[in-house]
């Protein structure tokens, strides 16, 4: 494994790996800025996992974990100051750096979650990850499925859903079938992961019925960042872009998709108390989806690199970075 910038990423690195006893190391990463939550304390615990936290400006500068590590804006900065300034800050994709520190470390699965996420005794346990497994498979003639309107929340869509194809959506091609796991993207009790139009029509309380998961389809759906385990493989492609608001994890998922991994969607492992938001500004940072999710997703399906098409100047350097430093160049 090459290590990008060894002189310089030394100490992050060895404080991480001082977490893992050289084994198979599974990491969880997230990015906060508030004081550790009960959900971040709760992953912090788990004895299976190593977590990392990235901070921001926000961040209280004496955040502490008693067994993660956290990474301050300052060694963010040594790790790689070019692709720091293009993310920029005060924003969840400094999360991507939680990303990079997480494959130089070795790990074989990466979670992330949010710090809202209050995981269940079973969180992370029986992964479908790097396995074959049976899933509920559904196929459809359109360009995108929508997981959420599968199961018995069928009048709620996942946020990133083309709302062109609402209307269009049909489960009945329903059959089993066996798949290689490559992303796991677990759903999500009490406030979903859904798009600030439908949170404002129907504000849901979820409790998502079991019996519906494992599920997966043929098309390209869409996945988010707060409660998702990632392949090590997938880490060199994943990335969450910048500057483009609420679809930064979104079009992360459909452009991996187009690299030709696969997804598959499993039970709640988390209760979401989700953090107070502004739904109308939420509307706005989602504004570039509702516009291009539906042609981006047609674009994608004949090159995963027309992604740039859509991607503003900045968010586009970042992007490069990201894979330059990944690949240790």
């Amino acid at each position: 494994m090459v290590l990008y910038r060894l002189d310089q990423t030394t100490g992050i690195l060895r404080r991480v790996r001082q977490l893992s006893d050289g084994g198979k190391l599974n990491a969880i990463v997230t990015t906060t800025i508030n004081p550790p939550t009960k959900a971040i304390k709760l992953f912090d615990s788990m004895a299976d996992w190593r977590l990392i936290v990235i901070g921001d400006k926000k961040t209280p500068p004496d955040y502490r974990l008693e067994r993660g590590t956290y990474v301050p804006p300052g060694e963010q900065e040594s790790y790689d100051k070019d692709l720091s300034q293009a993310i920029g800050w005060n924003c969840i994709q400094r999360r991507n750096f939680g990303l990079l520190l997480a494959y130089d470390m070795g790990a074989e699965i990466v979670a992330l979650v949010d710090d809202d996420n209050i995981p269940y005794d079973h969180w992370g346990q029986n992964l479908m990850v790097g396995r074959e497994v049976e899933v509920k498979h559904y196929d459809t003639d359109l360009p995108a499925f929508d997981p959420v309107g599968a199961t018995n929340m069928r009048h709620l869509w996942h946020r990133g859903y083309p709302l062109q194809l609402l209307h269009q959506r049909d489960y009945r091609a329903l059959s089993r079938k066996s798949m290689q796991v490559d992303v796991q993207a677990d759903f999500w009790n009490g406030d979903p992961d859904i798009d600030a139009i439908c949170r404002m029509e129907h504000a849901p309380e979820c409790n998502f019925d079991t019996q519906y998961f494992p599920l997966a389809s043929n098309r390209f759906s869409p996945f988010n960042s707060q409660n998702t385990f990632l392949h090590r493989s997938v880490l060199k492609h994943y990335f969450l872009f910048p500057h483009i608001g609420r679809m930064d994890d979104i079009w992360a998922s459909y452009y991996v998709q187009a690299k030709g991994y696969r997804v598959v969607y499993g039970e709640p492992s988390v209760l979401q108390e989700r953090n107070e938001h502004d739904l109308v500004g939420d509307m706005r940072q989602e504004y570039l989806g509702y516009e291009y999710n539906l042609k981006l997703i047609r674009d994608l399906s004949v090159d995963a690199e027309r992604i740039e098409w859509y991607l503003p100047p900045d968010s586009a350097r970042a992007f490069h970075l990201y894979k330059r430093h990944i690949n240790g160049a």
